[in-house]
């Protein structure tokens, strides 16, 4: 017994010793909650408490489950063959081969992948005479997975849309392929597995008996049926009191709702397992105190936690460095410089990563590493060049560079599908090969039903080499991305946004592509010139960056990644870059609280990747698609104690004020600017009224007037006199604006023809205007 425990802190101990009844143990990040739940186990089993065969542990990756099988071996002498660990769907799937006649299933039933699953989908549509332009195979898929995972069979779901009764129809034809055909896919294994249980008493009740103790890891990230299967195994409302869950995790991480994960459910444990007090592990083994500082500070501005605070004896180390750049380009320079000086010290390159919101943030840092040499691995993903969606546009382009090519031809032809089959496909390869002609070349000679796919293919090229003669490179590469279908073709997909993003940021590229080499692309009077060469070279330069420069598995690197991919990592030293608003938090999580609470979890989770060292950079300007917008600074960098922070630029809150009292028009703390975004249509501006909790230090003047009016008047009143008396416009003035109406100016930017005026109005929120063109429409009041 000593020896599992001696080496534990009080608290991990506490959970680890606990009765052999229902805890939930809420882990702070790096506090150790895999040697918890591990050392959970060998204490049953060491105390005679249980047997291996009475044990039942979940985990969210088959990686984590052999992880805890071999910590669990060098701990106890124990064969760990009778115990069940493995991840929901492993579990699942285990159960459905032991009784599968029960279940419905063949003994060899296969199991489909997402893939798989897709090509089920298409095939019924088809048999069906399903129009898949109207109802997108994927749309369908999706839907399907979403009812499935709330428990939902086709005949259970009801819709009173015509689409959704359409997909409806779809879902009960597809279930009836697979159930003809013996196949579960990833969401039936769990809907079928809930479904034994739950019919069966038998084997309900056998397998209550059997697993006396249940352990859940992650528990943060379990959906509505995850937590339903695990109720129906406890016996809960059968049994009194149920099976022992030992659920382990922090809703301060949970960062998966598009996945369907439900931080409910973790009050739903607390009421319905009757927890009376969880555990908390906060001791913190992984990151210095200002990090920890930073983070909980942060998180205690989300409504409706469990609460805990991580704490570390470690020291309060190294101060947070925060960065504001010119631009974009910039900040990619100041992040990559700033790595080859701790490369230059010693450091080793993968103890460093650099953390962003969406992968299309990755280019400019791929670039930037690339020139300086410095090895680098784009975590869970592929660089930029190497994203399918980008290879399909760049073979677009391809193609009306240079017609001839087949490689680019043969991978577009039917992307977006425009019902070019397999053999169609073939013919023409021949047909090319017997007459030494390229496949663009040798469309014009197929005849048959095909002829007019091709043509119309054709068609597509032919458009785009007209334009790409007459347009500047960016305006092209937002042209092909349109022309080709490939757009819309991800715009129809449920899970096409990310996609989206990163074909804007081709537009970018091209842009900066333009800037870096110096190539004209417009005469004087607007017109196009040098265009051949700026394409040839974009399609070069695409080429040449991709797949070649990153590091190979194993390799020494720096490590890129989203903040969802990293976490459950650490790095000595991190980099959360591309802190703007719109950017992170995220701008879909504008005006939905809940969503911009899971955008906070995810920051938490960022700042707690770090061990050593934590840089927070941002830009003053952001490329995208292809055009260069204002950026403002992160709201959630006003939710950072300013002790903990040591800015290596100017403070960009420095001279910021905000509007005179709390009840006049309101915003949320810290996000005030309406630039001008390409991510929306709407003004950013909101009628939700910031939350009462206590600033941090270093929370600008204009997010303190919020709550401290009278120190907000005498800061106005200072800044006006130091203003421009020529300037009609100054800090605090109202004005009204024929269109937008009443505002006051909070700040102004530039002087003469380039003066900006930022103005919050009470409708429309806070907005960016040229005083040379505003000056006409507005009216000092």
């Amino acid at each position: 017994m000593q020896s599992i425990t001696e080496s534990l802190n009080k608290q991990q101990a506490q959970a680890v010793t606990a009765e052999p009844k229902s805890a939930l143990i809420l882990a702070g990040a790096g506090s150790g909650k895999t040697r918890v739940l591990t050392s959970r186990i060998a204490y049953l089993l060491q105390q005679n408490m249980a047997h291996p065969s009475e044990i039942l542990a979940v985990t969210f990756t088959n990686k984590a489950a052999k992880e805890m099988l071999a910590r669990l071996q060098n701990m106890i002498p124990i064969n760990p063959r009778a115990m069940w660990v493995g991840t929901f769907h492993g579990l699942c799937n285990r159960l459905l081969r032991l009784h599968h006649q029960e279940a419905g299933l063949p003994a060899t039933f296969a199991i489909l992948d997402m893939s798989d699953q897709l090509g089920v989908i298409k095939r019924v549509m088809k048999a069906n005479g399903i129009d898949t332009e109207e109802f997108k195979p994927r749309e369908v898929q999706n839907f399907i997975n979403r009812c499935k995972e709330e428990g939902k069979r086709a005949s259970e779901v009801y819709s009173k849309f015509s689409k959704d009764k359409a997909y409806i129809q779809i879902y009960a034809m597809y279930e009836a392929v697979l159930q003809r055909e013996g196949a579960c896919d990833f969401a039936e294994l769990l809907l079928r597995a809930y479904e034994l249980l739950s019919r069966n008493e038998m084997i309900r009740h056998h397998y209550q008996e059997r697993f006396r103790f249940i352990l859940v890891d992650e528990f943060q990230d379990t959906n509505v049926l995850q937590y339903e299967w695990l109720k129906l195994l406890a016996g809960l409302g059968e049994k009194n009191p149920p099976n022992a869950v030992f659920a382990v995790g922090d809703d301060d991480q949970s960062i998966y709702a598009f996945r369907g994960a439900n931080v409910g459910n973790m009050m739903s444990f607390v009421q319905e397992f009757r927890i009376r007090e969880p555990i908390r592990l906060e001791q913190n083994y992984r990151s210095q105190g200002n990090i920890l500082d930073a983070a909980n500070a942060l998180i205690s501005n989300n409504s409706e936690r469990m609460g805990k605070n991580l704490w570390t004896d470690a020291g309060k180390g190294e101060k947070i460095r925060a960065n504001r750049s010119d631009n974009d380009f910039d900040e990619a320079r100041f992040v990559c410089s700033t790595i080859q000086e701790y490369i230059d010290k010693g450091v080793s390159p993968k103890d460093i990563a650099i953390l962003y919101r969406s992968n299309a943030q990755s280019r400019l840092f791929e670039t930037e590493l690339t020139r300086r040499g410095i090895p680098f691995m784009v975590y869970g993903g592929l660089r930029f060049f190497d994203r399918a969606e980008i290879k399909n546009a760049m073979a677009y382009m391809r193609l009306a560079e240079n017609p001839s090519d087949d490689s680019a031809f043969l991978r577009v032809v039917n992307v977006p599908a425009r019902g070019i089959g397999a053999k169609s496909i073939e013919n023409l390869v021949d047909f090319a090969t017997t007459n030494g002609i390229s496949l663009f070349e040798s469309m014009q000679y197929i005849r048959g039903a095909a002829a007019a796919k091709f043509a119309a293919f054709k068609e597509i090229i032919d458009t785009l080499r007209v334009a790409k003669d007459e347009m500047p490179l960016p305006a092209f590469v937002d042209f092909t991305v349109e022309k080709s279908g490939l757009k819309n073709m991800y715009e129809m997909d449920p899970n096409g946004s990310e996609r989206i993003e990163n074909l804007q940021e081709l537009t970018s590229a091209a842009q900066g592509f333009i800037k870096e080499e110096a190539i004209d692309t417009e005469n004087s009077d607007g017109t196009a010139v040098e265009n051949l060469s700026a394409l040839a070279g974009f399609v070069s330069h695409a080429s040449l960056e991709a797949g070649e420069n990153q590091a190979q598995v194993g390799q020494d690197a720096v490590q890129l990644m989203t903040v969802h991919a990293s976490k459950g990592l650490e790095f000595d030293i991190v980099f959360i870059t591309g802190l703007e608003e719109d950017m992170f938090p995220h701008f879909r999580s504008k005006n939905d609280k809940k969503a911009l609470q899971e955008e906070r979890r995810l920051m938490y989770v960022a700042i707690t990747r770090a061990r050593k060292e934590l840089y927070l950079t941002l830009a003053e300007e952001r490329m995208l698609q292809g055009r260069t917008f204002s950026s403002y600074p992160s709201s959630f960098l006003t939710e950072i104690p300013g002790e903990t922070l040591k800015w290596l630029s100017r403070n960009p809150f420095e001279s910021r004020y905000e509007v005179e009292d709390e009840d006049s028009w309101g915003s949320r703390s810290g996000s005030s600017k309406n630039y001008s975004s390409p991510y929306r249509n709407s003004s950013y501006g909101g009628s939700t009224k910031p939350s009462s909790h206590r600033f941090a230090s270093n929370v600008p003047e204009w997010a303190k007037g919020i709550i401290e009016t009278k120190k907000e008047k005498l800061q106005t009143q200072k800044i006006r006199a130091k203003q421009n008396s020529n300037s009609p416009y100054k800090a605090g003035i109202n004005i009204n604006h024929e269109k937008f109406g009443p505002g006051v100016i909070l700040d102004t930017q530039g002087a003469g023809d380039d003066m900006v005026l930022i103005v919050k109005f009470k409708i429309g929120g806070i907005k960016n205007l040229l005083a040379r063109i505003a000056g006409k429409k507005i009216t000092i009041l």
